[in-house]
């Protein structure tokens, strides 16, 4: 069965902590309720994008690391859920309630298996 990630998206200055109780009892439901369907494999929140570390190879082989998100936008990737569901639309279902529930915009995107050529599993 396909598996979709379920991402929320928070505007650059994001304060977690002026979360209302109603809201995280919301996000907690949803987690609830997806569990009990199995459609949940994976759901976390994630630290604000100015914790992030951007990653980039250059030409001479080497790493550069540097402070901050790779991409300069005005919204961030906040969190995300994992679903395993029958197709795209029933993983849009759940991300219509995952955007009422956090009052957030989102994205649905299906990930991608690629077999290993050597025969190592997922």
């Amino acid at each position: 069965m396909p598996q979709y990630l379920v991402a929320i998206y928070h505007p650059d200055d994001y304060d977690p902590s002026v979360e209302t109780e109603e809201t995280i009892e919301k996000i907690h439901a949803l987690n609830r309720e997806l569990i009990a369907t199995g459609a949940r494999k994976f759901a976390c929140g994630l630290s604000p994008a100015s914790n992030a570390k951007s990653l980039r190879a250059q030409p001479n082989g080497e790493v550069l690391i540097t402070d901050g998100p790779y991409l300069e936008t005005k919204e961030h990737i906040g969190g995300f859920w994992i679903l395993e569901c029958s197709d795209l639309d029933e993983a849009l279902a759940w991300a219509k309630k995952g955007a009422i529930a956090c009052d957030v915009a989102g994205e649905v995107r299906e990930l991608l298996f690629y077999p290993d050529p050597k025969g190592a599993t997922k």
